[in-house]
């Protein structure tokens, strides 16, 4: 199993390479950040910094979006970034969320953001691809490689992922939930005449190493009301008790009023007081050592590839830490 570093890009730019630095030499090989140019810092210029003082860590947002660049944009960002550093990127993307809202417009319907993940793997790679009735290439493209990755929940989502991604983001650890959306991307990529075991599968999700499991849920529920606001969407779209979507993901909102976008994805967020305690010990990793060691060979037995650590909470640092002296090694077997 593979394990990441997500970070939100808060100044100053130097605590999150420092951060990235000392996640790859805890044996973490993915470094992700998330992709909101009003919330927080520009990544890309923060990932060539990150490339730069690391030697084999992975870079990209968890998650971008068709909208916020052009997709050519998109393309040429990364692109740049694999030439000067070995096409160390990947291409996480949703429908955008917090990028989107914030701005004052609709997250990117789901047939918008499947187009966008073959363009941008496209011109990433040096093919040619239609940009609004165009077509374009990045004539200064050599070898370059681009893995595109979706962030997905509800059944369409997931069955785009299957079609067209190189692998998919689930946003919370829940083993239940992660074994029934596995499920439903592979079956796409079946029907798609896709192999369903090359896509890579990461769950991703606040991690808290410590005996005081009241502190470390407190430092976590923000997550839940992160969830919960892509949980809204679904019910919105699907209805509750819709037999498209489990159950188990969807009840716990039913308290939910609104959601205020600055304090997203940070502890202490107000937005997140609905979230009960069952569903932040179900979507994150808490507890001691053993704890996380057992979750995770759970997830990884259902098929799961990576865990990416989002790590914004008050021991950093430590966390880090506490992955690569025990939890990263337990899992390497």
């Amino acid at each position: 199993m593979d394990f990441g570093l997500v970070l939100q890009t808060d100044p100053p730019s130097s605590d999150v390479v420092d951060l990235m630095r000392r996640a790859e030499g805890n044996g973490f090989r993915y470094g992700w950040t998330f992709d909101s140019a009003v919330l927080w810092q520009e990544p890309f210029v923060i990932y060539s910094r990150i490339l730069e003082h690391t030697t084999t860590l992975t870079v990209g947002p968890m998650v971008t979006n068709p909208s916020t660049r052009t997709w050519e944009v998109t393309a040429s960002t990364f692109a740049t970034l694999n030439e000067m550093y070995g096409n160390r990127t990947v291409c996480g993307i949703g429908r955008g969320d917090s990028a989107m809202r914030v701005a004052g417009r609709k997250p990117n319907t789901l047939a918008t953001l499947g187009e966008s993940i073959g363009v941008i793997r496209d011109l990433a790679e040096g093919r040619e691809a239609t940009v609004d009735g165009s077509t374009l290439r990045l004539p200064w493209v050599r070898d370059g490689r681009l893995p595109v990755w979706m962030a997905a929940y509800g059944p369409k989502a997931l069955a785009l992922a299957g079609r067209k991604a190189d692998g998919f983001i689930l946003q919370l650890a829940d083993p239940f939930l992660t074994e029934w959306m596995v499920k439903a991307v592979r079956t796409a990529a079946s029907d798609a005449g896709r192999d369903p075991d090359a896509i890579t599968i990461c769950v991703a999700a606040p991690a808290y190493v410590s005996d005081d499991l009241a502190h470390a849920r407190e430092q976590c529920r923000w997550f839940g009301g992160m969830v919960g606001n892509h949980v809204a969407d679904l019910v919105a779209r699907y209805g509750e008790h819709s037999g498209l979507v489990p159950d188990a993901l969807t009840t716990y909102i039913k308290a939910r009023e609104g959601y205020d976008y600055s304090h997203h994805g940070r502890t202490g967020n107000p937005s997140a007081d609905f979230v009960p305690d069952e569903i932040v010990d179900r979507f994150c990793l808490l507890g001691p050592v053993e704890a996380h060691i057992e979750k995770l060979k759970a997830l990884r037995a259902l098929g799961v590839d990576q865990f990416a650590l989002y790590d914004m909470h008050d021991a950093k640092e430590a966390v880090i830490d506490a992955y690569g002296a025990e939890i990263i090694p337990a899992l390497q077997d």
